[in-house]
């Protein structure tokens, strides 16, 4: 995507006293007769409180391996000496490169488990981080009384220091907010305090009713350990924790890990050149839909792309440097063309610009491809046969759904690939409560067309699974919806839903757990702005800095008329470029290339719990042993190198100032071989 320019980073040429840049050698207490060998691999001592669970979810997330440590289990292993170290072939071994804690003395200070843990760490150079403690001198901090602050943080405006951005978080541009998404909940605690003597401040925030800045996350190093000291509450889903959660591994980890992430954002639009049907703000339904009764017959026009809407799509991809994902139903367009006069001046001009889009199969008239629907009541069931049986759309239906269609885009010089695909509604895949498994036709129909990747609804199943030979790629639906064509309309609909009965909603989020209702309805004039919009593009950027590749989808109805998707979008990209630095774009994946980065993590992540991998680095060298043929994810610092038998090559591709890679052993090698710059 095109980012507006930033001040490089080159952090390689900036010198850092606390030894940020170490990157584990010579770091403050490593042995120098012999280099040990450090397993790449967490320790996780775990109390259950939501900052350990934060970063734990980072680790797993990025694919590093580690073990927790229940602190609440009787049955838990004594951190001992020989817990933590060993030696393997004459070579002292380190078991863990970095430890978490949820404080700087969660075993007691002076406790044997405690002192152990110390004297490893002061061995081996092992970095900790401790998930959440109070300010006070033993993490290198003064009281809070003297200068500081303690208490609420939300709507606080941290920043990255400039040691900070010379270091871990150098990917980082923009201020780290505190998000306050409720003025009457307290969301967010800490404790901002002033340096002492060993401490560097990476990440500060202005004194809240006082003077001057002070410290929310730091380097302490004495007595010959590292500890990243963290002084705010936060948890996995927060904000201004998944901003930072990426600095936080590679301090931990000291730039060398197994596992990378990415942020990712993709988005498709669904229903290209079929008309969608419009909601009805007098009868707060769709026409069309089984619960949508009366209006006299009367049905508002359908909502569906112009000439001009295309052109706009395709500027405003140039202009973003960001490409949409067109989601298409041919034989929809071919039958709106031939009762529309024959002819379909918007399907003529999305086609000329075909180049600037993906292409992704939607079927050719978007039919529920799933069991034969009896819609007598609602809500709607599955039909059966007379034994009781469900009756199913057919192979022979679903092939030609998906066969048609690919046909027709290839026709008209689509770039389409036949290994993806998106169902109408994702119907053929389970759908409950009333189809609780897939099509059993549909696997057939895949195999039959060389599907590959068949996407699914994020918000029933978020996890990738087969279906036959394919493989599912989650998607996020957007609470854009198909049936708005207009901000009234998208205002009045989402009254309808989040509003309780007695302000004129329907009282569905009264009734549903996983909702709430707004204290008020939106006016309808200006509440997809200032409302809907703001939490819309909140949403969607949370994902895409959390590693998460899963595509979001809307549909076409929503680049038409009011284009009410653009200002979402708009604002997702903007404040991502406002947030981080050049050198951390924002990967805009295809379909496919989603699912094979879900299909490669289930693999690792099998491969790691199985304990079939094993890396270690010495020195400057790093080992890692895996099951033949697996992708094996790796980050390491510019400059590493990845060895063949008779020779080397640089290592993986640049992101966020590391280098990281899926890849496999160099040629002639049965072992991954590194090494660090």
């Amino acid at each position: 995507m095109a980012l507006r320019a930033h001040r490089w980073r080159n952090t390689a040429a900036v010198a850092v006293t606390t030894g940020l840049l170490a990157l584990g050698l010579g770091a403050p207490g490593a042995q120098s007769a012999a280099e040990p060998r450090i397993d790449l691999k967490v320790l996780v001592v775990d109390d259950g409180s939501s900052p350990v669970q934060a970063i734990t979810s980072q680790l797993k997330s990025t694919g590093i391996p580690y073990t927790a440590v229940d602190l609440n289990s009787a049955n838990r292993p004594d951190i001992t000496a020989a817990y933590l170290s060993d030696t393997v072939n004459g070579t002292p071994r380190a078991k863990f490169q970095g430890v978490v804690l949820p404080n700087e003395t969660p075993f007691g200070a002076g406790s044997a488990e405690q002192t152990a843990l110390e004297n490893y760490e002061r061995t081996y150079g092992i970095p900790q981080v401790d998930a959440y403690t109070w300010a006070n001198p033993a993490v290198g901090l003064e009281y809070t009384n003297q200068g500081g602050y303690a208490g609420p943080l939300d709507g606080a405006e941290a920043a990255v220091t400039d040691q900070g951005r010379a270091g871990v978080f150098g990917y980082l541009d923009g201020a780290v907010t505190f998000e306050d998404n409720d003025p009457a909940v307290q969301e967010s605690y800490g404790y901002a305090a002033r340096p002492r003597a060993g401490y560097t401040s990476l990440v500060d925030v202005p004194v809240p009713g006082g003077s001057g800045r002070a410290s929310l996350v730091g380097e302490y190093t004495a007595d010959g350990r590292r500890q990243l000291v963290m002084t705010f509450a936060y948890n996995q889903y927060q904000q201004q924790f998944r901003l930072l959660a990426r600095g936080i591994v590679e301090w931990l980890t000291q730039g060398v890990h197994l596992g990378q992430a990415r942020n990712y954002f993709a988005v498709h639009v669904d229903d290209v050149f079929s008309p969608d049907a419009r909601w009805d703000t007098e009868r707060n339904c769709t026409p069309g839909d089984i619960d949508c009764t009366g209006g006299g017959g009367q049905e508002a026009p359908p909502i569906r792309m112009t000439a001009e809407d295309a052109r706009y799509a395709a500027q405003w991809q140039r202009e973003r440097g960001f490409k949409l994902d067109m989601v298409y139903n041919a034989g929809s367009g071919e039958d709106w063309k031939s009762e529309n006069g024959g002819t379909d001046a918007f399907a003529d001009q999305l086609v000329a610009d075909r180049s600037q889009y993906r292409w992704i199969n939607h079927t050719y008239r978007h039919p529920f491809l799933g069991c034969v629907q009896d819609t007598s009541s609602v809500p709607w069931k599955c039909s059966t046969d007379t034994g009781g049986a469900p009756q199913y759309a057919s192979r022979a239906t679903i092939s030609a759904e998906i066969r048609d269609n690919y046909d027709w885009g290839v026709s008209k010089g689509l770039p389409v690939d036949r290994s993806e695909l998106v169902t109408g509604e994702h119907s053929a895949l389970k759908t409950l409560p009333q189809q609780p498994d897939d099509n059993p036709n549909l696997a057939g129909a895949l195999a039959d067309n060389g599907v590959r990747w068949i996407a699914s609804d994020a918000s029933r199943e978020t996890g990738q699974r087969p279906a036959g030979a394919a493989l599912t790629v989650p998607r996020y639906p957007m609470n854009v919806y198909y049936n708005a064509g207009t901000e009234k309309e998208m205002a009045d609909e989402y009254n309808w839903i989040y509003t309780a009965k007695a302000d004129g909603g329907s009282g569905i989020c009264e009734n549903n757990p996983a909702s709430t209702c707004m204290a008020a309805p939106l006016d309808t004039a200006t509440g997809y702005r200032d409302y809907i919009v703001p939490q819309e593009a909140r949403a969607a950027l949370g994902h895409a800095i959390s590693n998460d590749p899963r595509p979001h989808y809307a549909h076409q109805s929503n680049l038409a008329e009011d284009r009410v998707l653009y200002p979402v979008l708009d604002k997702v990209l903007a404040d991502y470029r406002a947030l981080f630095a050049d050198n951390t774009p924002m990967e805009n994946l295809a379909q496919s290339a989603i699912g094979t980065e879900f299909q490669r993590r289930a693999a690792w992540q099998s491969a790691v719990a199985d304990g079939s991998v094993t890396a270690y680095r010495i020195g400057k060298d790093v080992t890692v042993n895996a099951p033949s043929g697996l992708q094996i994810p790796v980050t390491a610092p510019e400059g590493t190198t990845k060895q063949s038998l008779l020779s080397s090559s640089p290592f993986g591709t640049a992101y966020a100032g590391s280098r990281s890679a899926w890849t496999t052993p160099g040629t002639l090698l049965t072992a991954l071989k590194l090494t660090l710059p």
